[in-house]
């Protein structure tokens, strides 16, 4: 499973990307627990770009070529947990 976040926004409005593929080394150690934060964080996604808050990040999420959006302040756990690692250990 190939999982990407990027981050947009913020105050200086940069651009983050990670990505973790749990067929790698890197990925495959927690691939159980990389698949069911992946999986519940597409279910509380959105099909289209929330408006979030000023100055917030929004949150492009897309695991095996299936896209969803989020945005802060609201973001569902799995998706704060997954969004965390993912720009952490994949950057």
């Amino acid at each position: 499973m190939r999982i990407e976040v990027t981050r947009t926004g913020g105050f200086a409005g940069g651009r983050r990307t990670g990505v973790i593929d749990t067929d790698s080394p890197q990925g495959a150690a927690d691939a159980s627990q990389w698949h069911t934060l992946a999986e519940q964080a597409l279910r509380e996604g959105a099909a289209e770009p929330p408006s979030g808050v000023p100055d917030g990040f929004r949150y492009t999420l897309t695991v095996d070529g299936r896209t969803v959006h989020a945005a802060d302040p609201r973001l569902g756990e799995a998706q704060r947990e997954l969004f965390r690692r993912v720009l952490k250990e994949g950057a």
